[in-house]
């Protein structure tokens, strides 16, 4: 059973929140200060954790950058509607999705079921545990490992899965559709510019400012170019 961490202090907004998710089977705890909220964060109970941006005190912000030195614990970022800096702060420091407030409960729901679909688990075929190595960079599944030139990459999950998703594609363009579909778990709507943000983030840690890995098919998708593809070495 899913353990939701729930980080905000709007008490109200919170038993909303676990009225909806605990019909669907999640357990849901409810923190509502930035402090007890990273310590609870931290612990390695939550499955997914729910995080507000205006927290008094310590602000979400605060709260991600800390909990990301030491946690890849998925989060789903609560921010203020048409607070697109807040968006694109949020998934720099390593969100995998983020939710405007107000909300659909139902969308916070579909959201976090999303988001979970994209967590690792142990029903992976025996192939796709297979490391894939494209030029020098090499990607283990198993593991949940990137490394260049033998040097390791930190990547947050979502960034893991897109990489991942484009290696085993290296050559070939995948579609915008076809990676918001399989990454973020979602349909691809028009003004969703969450897909460039993390592409950019993740260009940034494979130090391809200038996009020779991961080239952008403008208006279609991205491709990993590479002229070499080794799978299951």
């Amino acid at each position: 059973m899913a353990r939701i961490l729930v980080i905000d202090d709007d008490v109200d907004l919170c038993s909303l929140i676990q009225e909806y998710l605990e019909p669907e089977g999640f357990t849901v705890e409810a923190v509502h200060s930035g402090e007890r909220g990273l310590e609870r964060a931290r612990s390695g109970e939550p499955t997914l954790v729910v995080l507000d941006v205006m927290l008094p005190a310590i602000s979400g912000f605060e709260l991600l950058r800390s909990l990301r030195a030491t946690s890849d614990v998925p989060v789903l970022l609560l921010t203020a509607r048409g607070g697109e800096v807040d968006r694109v702060v949020g998934l720099e420091l390593g969100a995998d999705d983020y939710l405007p407030k107000p909300f659909n409960p139902r969308e916070l729901v579909a959201r976090i079921h999303a988001i979970l679909r994209r967590v690792p688990d142990s029903s992976r075929s025996r192939t796709s545990q297979q490391p894939i190595a494209v030029g020098d960079l090499e990607l283990n599944p198993a593991s949940r490992s990137v490394t260049i030139a033998h040097k390791p990459v930190d990547l947050t999950a979502v960034e893991f899965n897109l990489l991942e998703l484009l290696l085993r594609h290296a050559g070939h363009i995948v579609t915008r559709e076809q990676i918001v579909k399989a990454v973020l778990g979602r349909i691809l709507t028009p003004y969703d510019r969450s897909l460039d943000m993390h592409i950019s983030r993740l260009r940034r840690k494979l130090n391809d400012d200038r996009g020779q890995r991961i080239k952008t098919v403008r208006s279609v998708g991205y491709l990993y170019a590479a002229a070499e593809k080794v799978a299951g070495r």
